[in-house]
């Protein structure tokens, strides 16, 4: 519990759990008015009891293949002239243009949102190629930047100081207080990038 009304979850499936808690609360088993996930966790929050709601949730148990479901997708038209591009190309062992098409050719998941509004971590590339943050981060990165950070992958919708190794940029706005919802990611959105 992390707090009166809050139960924070510690989970190996992230995807699978959120998509066994959204489904519990729309058949009426979970009474929370959140549900947020994070890289290894999840929180509940607006639990009435989050005691009753921990022991039922060690009952439960996320159905095989319920993150695969047909979540929206997301088309973004990326320029791949990143100022890091050539040292992703250098971690990876191959040419600039090769991370470029391997790049385009994943299918990304919206895993989790954090750091700024709007921002989602992107899940899909295989762990070998994950790749460090900078050593000292930039004090400003551009709105709509396209980074790498250990295996994820994100764009920043707003500008602001950044230690991601830079790609590409595109110029779709991804986060807006006008628009209903703000966020143009979410979790479980499929994310591809496309050379525009």
């Amino acid at each position: 519990m992390v707090g009166w009304s809050a139960l924070l979850i510690e989970v190996d499936d992230v995807e699978g759990w959120r998509v066994e808690l959204d489904r519990r609360r729309a058949a009426g088993e979970l009474a929370a008015t959140e549900i947020v996930p994070g890289e290894r966790t999840v929180l509940l929050d607006g639990v009435p009891d989050p005691e009753s709601v921990a022991a039922a949730v060690r009952g439960w148990t996320p159905a095989p293949g319920a993150a695969a479901g047909p979540w929206p997708a997301v088309e973004l038209p990326t320029t791949y002239d990143g100022a890091d591009l050539a040292l992703v190309a250098e971690h990876w062992g191959v040419s600039p243009a090769e991370v470029v098409r391997r790049h385009t050719a994943t299918e990304f998941r919206v895993a989790f949102c954090g750091f700024a509004p709007g921002f989602g971590y992107l899940t899909g590339l295989p762990e070998e190629l994950a790749v460090p943050r900078l050593d000292t981060p930039r004090a400003r990165v551009p709105a709509g930047s396209v980074g790498l950070a250990g295996r994820y992958c994100g764009v920043y919708p707003s500008p602001s100081p950044g230690g991601w190794l830079l790609i590409g940029r595109t110029s779709v706005r991804l986060f807006d207080v006008d628009e209903d919802p703000p966020a143009l990611l979410a979790p479980g959105t499929r994310v591809r990038f496309v050379r525009a």
